[in-house]
């Protein structure tokens, strides 16, 4: 198994006594920013720690913040692709499964925890039901190559749905003109 960046995550958390997965945080980031929170250290790192159960050490602190530069790049960037935090191809689809779970679950944790209850369109409403749906069905793949596609289009689903939530949510608007006075 190659050192992921998910398995450096998940090490490093679990050097430091942190039972969250990494899929969670990632999730918890990605919501929130797409959400409206913005892109400073300190709330992110307020909300992390909620998660984690109190203040990271300073190498996880570091991590997270690293974390939140990457994903403002990612959202505010050109090419619009988000990378999600998840375990590599070559670990066991059901703990593979099982992170996509954690993920879609902290990023509804994180955009709740923001977005409130701010209207949403329809079609912001339909991917926040379809992620509270990929959640719940993390059990359901199977190790086949049936499970295996499943999977990859969740993932390419996962990679361009934050994005629709990003540009509603949190994506700044130009303000609108000043009415003549003809």
């Amino acid at each position: 198994m190659q050192n992921s960046p998910y398995s450096a995550f998940a090490a490093l958390l679990a050097s430091s006594g942190q039972p969250v997965s990494p899929a969670e945080l990632h999730g918890l980031l990605l919501g929130r920013s797409c959400a409206g929170a913005g892109f400073d250290a300190e709330p992110w790192l307020a909300d992390a720690s909620e998660l984690l159960g109190g203040a990271p050490q300073d190498n996880v602190r570091q991590a997270l913040i690293g974390l939140q530069e990457m994903v403002k790049a990612e959202l505010t960037g050109e090419d619009m692709t988000v990378v999600l935090l998840l375990p590599a191809d070559d670990v066991p689809l059901a703990e593979r499964a099982a992170a996509l779970g954690q993920w879609c679950q902290g990023f509804l944790g994180g955009f709740g925890l923001v977005a409130g209850d701010a209207a949403l369109s329809s079609e912001a409403m339909e991917v926040l039901q379809d992620l509270a749906a990929i959640a719940q069905v993390q059990s359901a793949l199977d190790e086949s190559e049936d499970g295996e596609s499943d999977y990859m289009e969740v993932m390419e689903y996962l990679r361009v749905a934050p994005l629709l939530l990003y540009a509603e949510c949190a994506r700044p608007q130009a303000p609108a003109p000043k009415p003549s006075l003809h």
